[in-house]
């Protein structure tokens, strides 16, 4: 039985899409986190919160640096694989993906820069101001991405001429209830990605008994904090979006039919019911919500009890192993998007399908897979590596904002007489 070009196209992008969208979350929520940390140390002074800023603001650095490279090589895959989607689509579906390019890689990037190199160079009011620049930016990047995936879900503002897509109602695009929902289900699912990422961490300093008490219990207190503040935000944004589902998704059994009765008279034959894989991800994404939601209660009974989050051992155990609960739903809510939006790519305008690129043969698209599967999994490894080895050196090893050490003067020598 030999290879099917579009099965290993779609799974060639749902790896590298739902591996590129974990940097994206920790990105978002570490980035305000860090933002908010300074923006407190600008204002009162504060040394520990200085420190803070300079270690979790190299873990949002390392975590963005890579992320910005599964970004880029995600994308080539528009042109090697989809080339079906930009010629029919191209008009409406890239403007967004467009002004994300724009955002994230000249405004974005720029001003991550000149935070990073502008350390103690830059009036401190100026170089907070970066860095709220950087954490806006990635939520506008975030924004036009989700415009992009929202038309994919519920095409809106637009006319088919001559088979292609043309772009009639800007304001219908940027305001599609599918991507609004999701840009804010995204916005809170990143800081609570970025909570459970800092509890995590700060757990792990603390159960080793750490001389940096004051740093990590009040790096613990934020983290906790967030993941209370924003998990039933996630849940309720999560849950708005299902009156916008699809009904082949998950509407009733009579809408379903009606939908499928409408597209075979449209379209013809075909099966028109998402794969089984739409619910397994719709049931684990529900679960981790359960869990998130059990993990915030108990967080909120320790939160007011400061010497409960040095002393309990077994609470900090817990906090090391939720880490993975916020990118286990993420990429089961993903997968329940993207796959119950099968077999289309647009729904109900374009399949899937029909979206491939012409002539891509098996062979070609085994060794593109082969190489995208292998680039992303060093990515992924190289930034899990790098994130653990610099989260456990802690604060003492933290060179962002550092100075160049100073090279000592050369002893001046009394002249001999």
């Amino acid at each position: 039985m030999g290879v099917d070009p579009l099965m290993l196209a779609r799974v060639q992008f749902a790896l590298t899409a739902g591996t590129h969208f974990l940097f994206v979350a920790l990105t978002l929520g570490l980035a305000t986190l860090v933002a908010l940390t300074q923006t407190r140390a600008t204002v009162s002074g504060s040394a520990v919160h200085a420190r803070m800023v300079r270690f979790w603001g190299q873990l949002y650095v390392v975590n963005y640096a890579v992320g910005i490279v599964t970004g880029l090589v995600m994308e080539f895959q528009f042109g090697l694989n989809w080339a079906g989607m930009s010629r029919v689509t191209g008009g409406v579906f890239g403007a967004p993906l467009a002004l994300e390019t724009i955002v994230a890689f000249f405004v974005e990037s720029t001003f991550l820069g000149l935070w990073i190199f502008g350390w103690d160079r830059l009036n401190r009011w100026v170089h907070l101001s970066l860095i709220w620049v950087v954490t806006l930016t990635a939520y506008l990047s975030a924004y036009f991405v989700l415009v992009a995936n929202g038309w994919l879900q519920r095409p809106v503002g637009f006319e088919m001429v001559d088979g292609t897509a043309r772009l009639t109602d800007v304001g219908a695009l940027l305001g599609n209830p599918t991507a609004v929902l999701a840009f804010f289900h995204v916005l809170f699912g990143g800081l609570l990605t970025a909570g459970f990422f800092m509890a995590g961490v700060s757990g792990y300093h603390l159960l080793r008994r750490t001389a940096e008490v004051e740093f990590f219990r009040r790096s613990m207190r934020i983290g906790l904090l967030t993941v209370i503040l924003s998990v039933m935000p996630v849940v309720m944004f999560g849950g708005a979006q299902f009156e916008y589902v699809q009904p082949t998704k998950a509407g009733g059994q009579e809408d379903a039919q009606a939908a499928v009765a409408d597209f075979t008279a449209r379209f013809g034959p075909d099966e028109y019911m998402p794969p089984g894989l739409a619910g397994v991800g719709e049931g684990l994404m529900m679960g981790m919500w359960s869990l998130m939601i059990l993990v915030a209660c108990v967080a909120l009974v320790k939160f007011p009890f400061g010497k409960w989050l040095v002393r309990g051992r077994v609470f900090h155990v817990l906090m090391i192993v939720a880490v993975p609960l916020p990118y286990v739903a993420m990429v089961s809510g993903w997968v329940f998007r993207e796959v119950g939006r099968q077999p289309w790519m647009v729904y109900g305008v374009l399949k899937t399908r029909d979206a491939l690129s012409p002539g891509v043969g098996a062979g070609t698209m085994t060794v593109s897979f082969v190489a995208f599967m292998v680039l992303f999994a060093v990515l992924f490894a190289v930034n899990a590596w790098l994130l653990v080895r610099f989260a456990r050196r802690g604060p003492e090893g933290s060179g962002l904002g550092a100075s160049a050490p100073v090279e000592p003067a050369a002893p001046v020598m009394s002249p001999t007489f």
